[in-house]
């Protein structure tokens, strides 16, 4: 039993594209093709793209997800134990998040301002006080400060809800690219980085290009910035990083 590049592309959820790319690159080649040319993808076939979209969830890059099953000693057991560890913890992290998402609901419902420790909570690891202050101690922008502090100063719990929800739907899109192992300097993202540079600057303070790229460098360099994006999905915050950098240098 064979399948088109159509169906695995509906069974596993991903693009044909992606599937496209990961023949091109060696890295799931399909086992046998029609009189006419086109890809046919069999049971083994399928069973390594299992292993390679495990991996790629879990935020490994697509040559070190080659390396580990093109490896003649692996063991297909342990690849499963290593990604079942893997998630669990994964799966611990979202548990957290998910309460502290409950409880800004429930907080909500109840008409309940938000404390700022609770308001830490609703924003997991990030603080968008914190956020506005580190910028300005890093690049002396006193105006940028004063600005942010006094746009969210008058902010109201729906003002958050909408603000969050919109920073989330960022991150979504670009971790979805990374998933999708699309490049950081690719046109889409650089296009979402662009949307989270304007982000910012309608909702905080005016963000340069040379501003926008030094927040980049704090994900990565600020373990606090990391842990945020890595929770997201693994390999973010270097991936939001280059392509904040790369958005940078196309319109500089």
């Amino acid at each position: 039993m064979s399948y088109s590049v159509g169906q695995v592309a509906a069974f596993a959820g991903v693009t044909v594209r992606t599937l496209h790319h990961y023949d091109e690159i060696g890295l799931l080649q399909p086992g046998e093709r029609n009189h006419a040319g086109h890809r046919r993808y069999g049971d083994d076939d399928l069973d390594r793209l299992q292993q390679i979209l495990f991996y790629r969830e879990l935020g490994f890059p697509l040559d070190e997800v080659a390396a580990l099953l093109d490896d003649p000693g692996a063991d297909p057991q342990e690849h499963l134990r290593r990604q079942h560890d893997l998630l669990t913890a994964r799966i611990g992290k979202l548990q957290d998040m998910a309460a502290a998402v409950e409880h800004a609901m429930e907080a909500r419902r109840m008409n309940v301002r938000l404390t700022p420790e609770e308001k830490f909570e609703v924003f997991g690891e990030f603080d968008p006080d914190a956020y506005a202050a580190e910028a300005e101690e890093r690049w002396g922008g006193t105006d940028a400060y004063k600005e942010s502090q006094r746009r969210t100063a008058a902010y109201t719990k729906e003002d958050w809800k909408r603000l969050t929800a919109e920073f989330d739907a960022l991150h979504r899109r670009m971790a979805d690219l990374l998933g999708e192992g699309v490049p950081a300097d690719s046109e889409a993202a650089m296009d979402v980085a662009e949307d989270h540079r304007q982000y910012i600057g309608r909702c905080y303070y005016a963000c340069s290009y040379e501003a926008h790229t030094g927040l980049g460098e704090m994900y990565v360099a600020d373990e606090r910035f990391t842990a945020t994006y890595e929770a997201i999905r693994p390999g973010l915050a270097v991936y939001m990083r280059d392509a904040m950098l790369a958005n940078a240098v196309r319109h500089l």
